[in-house]
């Protein structure tokens, strides 16, 4: 600019160019250069923009669905998995219970088995005891019946040799101390 303002002065130094107003080729120049630009800009450089803004977009809205996708999946799954959770939570429940009553049979069946021991066990005790108790009292009647009769023979002063005599008596003797320990 300032060589233009010179080369003016040069020229004619009658009239001095006004800073303010531009010269005219400068404004044809500054408006060539401005269309070039501007035809470059919108031939080359504003589709490539494009492009790369769709694809920045794309990317954008790709990543968001997938996402949202894999989102979805991961809902699904935990859906999945807390199916199979009460799933399993009620077989657990299911096989516990199982359990308990089968504890409890055998509880009650080993208690019967115990109460079946205990009762053939208390019956041999008091048959054994019905035998014990029989043959002890054969063998106090025959005692008490040969004291008896030696007793007898002591007091009368007579042998009591008859084996029937003797046998009628003791018995005889045994039924009236049954029938007194009875009252």
């Amino acid at each position: 600019m300032i060589n233009l303002y010179l080369a003016a002065a040069e020229e004619g130094a009658a009239e001095p160019h006004n800073p303010i107003i531009p010269v005219w080729q400068e404004i044809v120049v500054g408006s060539v250069a401005f269309a070039v630009l501007c035809f470059v800009l919108i031939k080359f450089v504003f589709p490539q923009m494009e492009k790369t803004f769709r694809a920045r977009v794309d990317a954008i809205e790709g990543g968001i669905k997938r996402a949202e996708a894999a989102q979805a999946e991961a809902n699904e799954l935990l859906e999945q998995y807390r199916a199979q959770l009460a799933e399993a939570r009620t077989e657990a429940a299911r096989i516990r219970d199982e359990a308990r009553a089968d504890a409890e049979g055998i509880r009650q069946d080993v208690l019967a088995k115990a109460r079946e021991e205990s009762d053939r066990i208390i019956a041999a005790g008091n048959e054994q005891l019905a035998a014990q108790r029989e043959s002890i009292v054969r063998e106090l009647r025959s005692e008490v019946g040969t004291l008896a009769v030696d007793l007898a023979s002591k007091i009368v002063g007579e042998a009591l040799a008859d084996e029937a005599r003797t046998r009628g008596t003791v018995e005889r003797f045994i039924s009236d101390l049954d029938s007194a320990g009875r009252r």
